[in-house]
């Protein structure tokens, strides 16, 4: 195994992962979403993911210790949003009832919403996105992603304590100066609440049946946005890069620019369903040759499992003692 300057072992973490969709109904109309659908006003829990459903996905995934709850959001006020909210809590129970982590990324919550998706949810996560004109021109029609109300949720989520996940969607119009002020913001909130346990750099990709892989002129332009981010963030928040989303044979040159994790991983991307996702042992195999070692990781990181409450930690350490077995 090679070692980096210091002598310490090159590590890339990921979390055996399955996603559950609660509801692909979403009351934003992003202009490069492929994952929404529109809402049902005649559906009280916005086409919701039954619960019998829920179970035989989680049978079907039994390595995997993070769920990721990836929904589409019902609006505040909204007759629907009560019941969309149960059913988030009430896949979060399953979740912790299989011996599982739940891990939340479902739009803007109000603070009691996210206070008790906590209890329940070790870590939790919203995307930034990005700023700039671009990406206000695709927000016209998606409320909840104006960037005073990310941002508020993002102090919102330190102000409770919640290990956070967050990320920009790179590649839709945005200038360098933009994404480069993006990471400047998540750096202050960082220093200010410390609970930003990863930011996702992720590239954009179409929607549609067809896979565009990224072309070496864009991963030319990423690497440095990479290395970048690596300076600019406090370095206990971890970057992490979609493995489908780069090409597997130059991965090793995004985590030489700073990224060292991988995210979470199932057998598909709900976002993504054109980009297959390699697995671990393609991964493994791939990163030991450039002198890597990939290491399964909760969805919680190390470093935020002292502070959750009693219970959740117990949850966490049970998952990790489970990491040591072979992934299914």
């Amino acid at each position: 195994m090679k070692r980096g300057p210091s002598g310490a072992e090159r590590v890339v973490t990921w979390s055996p992962s399955v996603t559950l969709v609660p509801t692909h109904a979403c009351f934003n109309a992003c202009g490069y979403c492929g994952f929404r659908q529109p809402l049902d006003p005649g559906d009280p829990l916005a086409g919701a993911l039954p619960l019998d459903r829920a179970q035989a996905q989680l049978a079907a995934r039994p390595g995997a210790t993070e769920v990721l709850l990836l929904s589409g959001e019902v609006a505040p006020g909204s007759p629907q949003r009560r019941a969309w909210f149960q059913r988030l809590l009430e896949l979060s129970r399953l979740a912790l009832e299989a011996g599982r982590l739940p891990h939340t990324n479902a739009g803007p919550l109000a603070r009691g919403e996210m206070a008790a998706l906590a209890r329940l949810n070790p870590s939790m996560g919203l995307m930034l996105d990005a700023l700039g004109p671009a990406y206000d021109a695709l927000h016209r029609h998606a409320p909840s992603k104006r960037l005073e109300v990310r941002l508020q949720q993002l102090e919102q989520a330190g102000r409770l304590g919640i290990p956070f996940t967050t990320g920009l969607l790179l590649g839709v119009g945005e200038a360098e100066v933009e994404r480069l002020q993006a990471l400047e913001l998540l750096s202050l909130i960082q220093q200010q609440w410390g609970h930003l346990q990863e930011v996702i750099l992720q590239p954009y990709r179409p929607p549609g049946g067809e896979r565009v892989p990224l072309s070496s002129a864009e991963c030319e332009a990423l690497l440095p946005l990479i290395a970048a981010a690596r300076r600019i963030l406090p370095p206990e928040v971890h970057l992490q890069l979609p493995p489908n989303l780069w090409p597997l044979q130059r991965l090793p040159e995004a985590l030489a620019a700073g990224i060292d994790d991988l995210g979470g991983i199932d057998c598909h991307d709900v976002i993504n369903p054109s980009y297959p996702q390699p697995s671990p042992q393609q991964l493994e195999a791939h990163l030991a040759a450039a002198g890597w070692r990939l290491r399964p990781r909760l969805c919680v990181h190390d470093a935020w499992l002292p502070g959750l409450s009693h219970a959740l930690r117990r949850a966490a350490e049970a998952c990790r003692a489970r990491l040591a077995a072979p992934v299914r």
